[in-house]
């Protein structure tokens, strides 16, 4: 379950993973991210609003602790 988890987000990773979201995994489909709004650090954490190419967008959630995304669309 735990590599489910970390396959519902692609990201960029340079200097550590997890530094920006370029597609997201949601209700079966792979949706690519347009634009990252906003993003944010929170105790364990790294936040993420995001707009996908078909308008919807949604946050983002990596913890660090689990190495596991959660996405909320809004």
């Amino acid at each position: 379950m735990g590599d489910e988890l970390k396959d519902l987000v692609e990201c960029h990773s340079g200097y550590e993973y997890a530094e920006r979201p370029v597609a997201l995994h949601w209700q079966g489909q792979r949706l690519e991210i347009e634009a990252v709004e906003a993003e944010w650090r929170i105790p364990g954490g790294r936040c993420f609003r995001v707009r996908c190419a078909d308008d919807r967008k949604f946050e983002l959630f990596y913890g660090e602790l689990y190495d596991e995304w959660r996405i909320n669309e809004l």
